[in-house]
């Protein structure tokens, strides 16, 4: 599209103004713009040296030789700026020797070019700064369901033990009770393999200020009784929630938990969060909505959504957020019930 306007804007100044030399050279260089991203250097190395032999490159529309310099400092490597930027210095002060510059033009012509890397070095700060921060909210989120799983592997794990431990002794006396231990055993097994298997990628690190046990289905209730005189919050469960694997419940109520935490922060004149879960044979849906008033962002410029849905996609579900029908905003969330992905 950009390439589209400057050979249009090019080619009517030319017929505006007679400008034939200018059109051509600005014709000429306009297909550098794509492939600034790819290749900035060698893109600014193109248009600067040809624009320094032209006979005749004056011409308006070349201004859009700025977005070179721009995506230099904004994709390029440090290597290739350093150099590009000392071939654009180098080419102005060629041209002011020759006579194509004038002093003023000059000055004005390394003002340019430092604004222009400066924005674009300030933009690629942010873009960095933007990325790192959603990087670091998906690993929390990851090392955080990592440990809820991990208790809930350690808990399986504990009950094998102890099933083990009652089947030897017994073993001697009664072999039908080792038999039925065994049994038990198996299905415990079966279970936290399963529980293991959505353990993808995920990291755990260490938290000695958070050692109470993972919160499930039945703990979402605690929810209403949140801290503060904020809006109330009705929570309802329904359907088939038995022998939902605890993978599931935590993340459930995880996500539940950061979606009243969000509402209570900035659903503007809310009385009412409304939670509700419900499963079948195959999901456990989550829908959290409040009646606050006007649309808006997460916490943490979207970082908390993108925690959420990393949480929902490693349990291969989804998490979505948006404004709501009437007012407020909606979160909903569907999870396989059997707590991985197919």
């Amino acid at each position: 599209m950009l390439l589209g306007v400057v050979v249009v804007a090019t080619v009517l100044e030319g017929l505006l103004t007679s400008a034939w030399s200018g059109m051509i050279l600005g014709l000429l260089l306009a297909p550098t713009l794509l492939w600034r991203r790819r290749r900035p250097l060698l893109m600014v190395a193109i248009a600067f040296l040809v624009c320094l032999f032209w006979a005749d490159p004056g011409n308006g529309t070349l201004a859009y030789l700025l977005v070179l310099p721009y995506a230099l400092f904004r994709w390029g490597s440090g290597r290739e700026a350093v150099a590009g930027a000392g071939l654009i210095f180098a080419k102005i002060s060629v041209s002011a020797a020759l006579g194509h510059l004038g002093v003023p033009d000059m000055l004005l012509g390394f003002v340019a070019m430092i604004a222009a890397f400066a924005l674009a070095t300030t933009f690629r700060y942010r873009a960095r700064l933007l990325e790192r921060r959603l990087g670091e909210a998906k690993l929390r989120e990851r090392e955080r369901l990592a440990r809820d799983l991990h208790d809930t592997v350690a808990h399986h794990v504990s009950a094998m033990a102890i099933r083990a431990q009652a089947g030897i002794a017994v073993a001697q006396r009664q072999p039908e009770a080792a038999v039925d231990a065994l049994r038990v055993i198996e299905a415990e097994a079966t279970r936290a393999l399963a529980e293991m298997r959505t353990m993808v990628r995920t990291l755990r690190s260490f938290e000695a200020d958070d050692l109470a046990p993972s919160p499930g289905l039945a703990d979402l209730t605690t929810l209403a009784g949140g801290p503060g005189a904020g809006p109330v919050i009705d929570v309802a469960l329904s359907g088939d929630l038995d022998d939902v694997p605890a993978t599931v419940g935590t993340a459930i109520y995880r996500l539940a938990q950061e979606s009243v935490t969000n509402a209570r922060r900035h659903a503007r004149h809310a009385t009412r969060i409304s939670v509700r879960v419900a499963a079948d044979g195959e999901l456990v849906r989550l829908h959290v909505s409040d009646d606050g008033e006007g649309a808006r962002a997460s916490a943490a410029g979207g970082f908390g959504l993108a925690g959420m849905a990393e949480r929902a996609g490693l349990l291969g579900g989804t998490c979505e957020a948006g404004p709501g029908p009437g007012r407020g905003w909606t979160v909903t969330a569907a999870l396989p019930r059997t707590g991985a992905a197919a």
